[in-house]
């Protein structure tokens, strides 16, 4: 019988390995941006077109490889970084396992020029599948020039799996931002499709962060530093009214190596707790230098994710670092202690629960539903001998005699099939400046204006494919500058806001001229309107469930639309559930909320009786 375990040849096991190192263009550029690193240089270009699917080319001023480093720095675990297991152990180079050049041979054709200050002349590298197909000398500066062209051209399969150019373009600004924020000494400087797209020249860590957050950050930033003898914390937080709803701002560096950690992420996060609302994202950059014996970076081919050896000690710095900042730049709230002279003239205070109280109010059923172990909302059997305990309940509070409201919210019986016809000259009442309580023939309804507009503008956005949204011309066109990663972002939804009532133009380099907006949205409030657009469409980006075109109609209707807190008049609040009783969905919203909640004059009656 014929064996059937057979070695795989080179250059198929090359590309397999390649898979888990390349695993897009972004990956290819990050790997090539640190060995630039590496060489020592001060001064990085990366040059790629058509999202680095033709080219990617890394231009550094380094210092150099001979001739036979440059043929063996293809070669598979090639690597000057590791003579011994021990080096492991103490990391501080960027590429260290020499896997990025091996694999990038093995999915790409690649040139290699480089020369050393002290060569004449430098060495020209041709390679493709793994092979060298020719070594040259040739005449070249000092520093390393690697390009590689038709990335997974031998690979179609993988080929076809990459995103569209402006997707993936966008994760190689993701990469390039990241190291350039590692070493903001160097001059980084990218261009894409023969157009500049940063230009960085080397500096302080405090002016990279603003090169790569915007100059609108430069009084906006709180800084961040703690040395102990086991680690040392430094960088920057947003201040607070810079949260976002999406992480697109944070970055977390251990050694002067990106890194992901969920982890670090919550320390930071109960740092800003009461400062920033729930569903809200705090800012950062901030770095950890700590000994590399500590920390084990080899846990994952991209080297993102690490492990600490002590990470509840690493999770109690950083969240004291932050603290510490923002309490020394008075953003941390503080404590009043000065009492409200009103407050001890409560019963509460001076007339404490009595012991023959506390006796008898320990006896009745409701206290022993809400005390007895498993027993919570526990329902007496009697029905009467409850009733009359939630009335003891009430009528034994100081002030029960006072008019109270109850906000019935979950005990109402919603209806799929709820009616929401409100006679027109029906008063109507609005509660709280959110929900607007309506009477309807059978009970009444409490409807959520904003969820409700959100359902109005959401079917109405949908439709405006089929019949364009009408657009009011600016009389005064708004230019819009936007970071290189929102204008790829804007670039690709400029089709599809045109339908919606948008008219924006590209204007130059990360620019754009905003020459129409949807006759619903404020003149003067365009630029906001956009910015507020891209950051919801980022967090909606994660559900990959949604097309393009539904996550941009999800972010307008939920942008547009009124907001809690906003005082709305009769005419509007009519105006508002007329609209929504024409929906052909009007009982939730598009993600799934109740617009409306009924309560039937049956179920008030019950609420009621004895």
């Amino acid at each position: 019988m014929a064996e059937t375990i057979h070695l795989l040849p080179d250059h198929i096991a090359n590309q397999i390995a390649a898979g888990e190192v390349i695993q897009r263009p972004a990956s290819a550029v990050k790997e090539l941006l640190e060995n630039a690193v590496d060489a020592e240089a001060t001064e990085i270009r990366l040059i790629i077109n058509e999202a680095g699917k033709s080219l990617i080319q890394v231009i550094d001023n380094g210092k150099g490889m001979s001739e036979k480093d440059a043929q063996n720095a293809f070669a598979r675990h090639a690597t000057s970084k590791i003579s011994v297991i021990e080096d492991l152990f103490e990391i501080r180079t960027m590429g260290f396992r020499g896997e990025a050049l091996a694999s990038i041979a093995a999915v790409a054709q690649v040139q290699l020029k480089t020369k050393r200050p002290e060569d004449e002349v430098g060495t020209e590298v041709s390679i493709e599948n793994s092979k060298v197909i020719s070594t040259t000398p040739v005449a070249a500066p000092v520093g390393t020039s690697i390009s590689m062209k038709n990335l997974f051209f031998n690979v179609p399969a993988r080929r076809n799996f990459l995103k569209s150019n402006s997707a993936e373009l966008k994760h190689i600004l993701e990469e390039f931002t990241r190291v350039a924020l590692a070493f903001p000494e160097i001059h980084f400087n990218l261009n894409n499709n023969g157009q500049e797209v940063y230009h960085w020249d080397g500096g302080s860590f405090k002016q990279r962060a603003i090169q790569v957050l915007g100059n609108n950050y430069q009084s906006k930033l709180v800084t961040v530093g703690e040395h102990t003898d086991y680690l040392t914390i430094s960088g920057f937080v947003g201040k607070p009214e810079t949260a976002k709803k999406t992480r697109s701002d944070q970055y977390f560096f251990v050694n002067r190596r990106f890194i992901k950690s969920a982890y670090l992420h919550h320390a930071i996060a109960n740092a800003f707790d009461g400062l920033i609302a729930k569903d809200s994202f705090p800012s950062y950059i901030l770095y950890i230098d700590v000994d590399p014996s500590k920390v084990d970076i080899n846990v994952h081919p991209t080297k993102q994710e690490i492990k600490f050896e002590d990470d509840k000690i690493i999770y109690a710095f950083v969240q004291a670092a932050v603290k510490h900042a923002l309490a020394q730049f008075s953003i941390a709230p503080s404590l009043d202690f000065s009492l409200d002279a009103n407050i001890q003239q409560l019963d509460a205070i001076q007339k404490p629960f009595s012991e023959s109280q506390v006796q008898e109010t320990s006896r009745k059923s409701l206290y022993e539903g809400f005390t007895q172990k498993n027993q919570a909302h526990l329902i007496p059997k009697s029905a009467q001998g409850g009733q009359q305990d939630w009335k003891d309940f009430f009528t034994e509070l100081p002030g029960a005699n006072q008019e109270f409201i109850v906000k019935p919210s979950s005990m109402g019986l919603y209806k799929e099939d709820a009616s929401l016809s409100v006679p027109e000259d029906a008063f109507l009442m609005q509660l709280h400046q959110t929900y607007i309580i309506a009477p309807t023939k059978s009970g009444l309804i409490i409807i959520h204006q904003q969820l409700a507009h959100e359902r109005i503008l959401y079917e109405k956005y949908q439709k405006a494919s089929a019949q364009p949204h009408a657009t009011q011309k600016s009389l005064f066109p708004v230019v819009l500058e936007l970071s290189a990663s929102d204008a790829v972002l804007l670039e690709e939804m400029v089709e599809d806001l045109a339908n919606i009532g948008y008219e924006i133009e590209a204007f130059g380099q990360n620019s754009f001229i905003i020459q129409g907006i949807p006759a619903d949205v404020l003149a003067g409030n365009e630029k906001n309107a956009i910015e507020l657009l891209l950051e919801q469409f980022k967090h909606f980006s994660a559900d990959l469930k949604f097309s393009k075109r539904e996550k941009l109609i999800r972010c307008m209707a939920r942008q547009m639309a009124i907001k809690a807190g906003q005082n709305l008049g009769q005419k509007e609040m009519h105006s508002l559930i007329e609209s929504l009783s024409e929906c052909d969905i009007p009982n939730n919203t598009a993600s799934g909320a109740p617009t409306f909640i009924e309560f039937n004059e049956d179920y008030l009656d019950r609420l009621f009786s004895k």
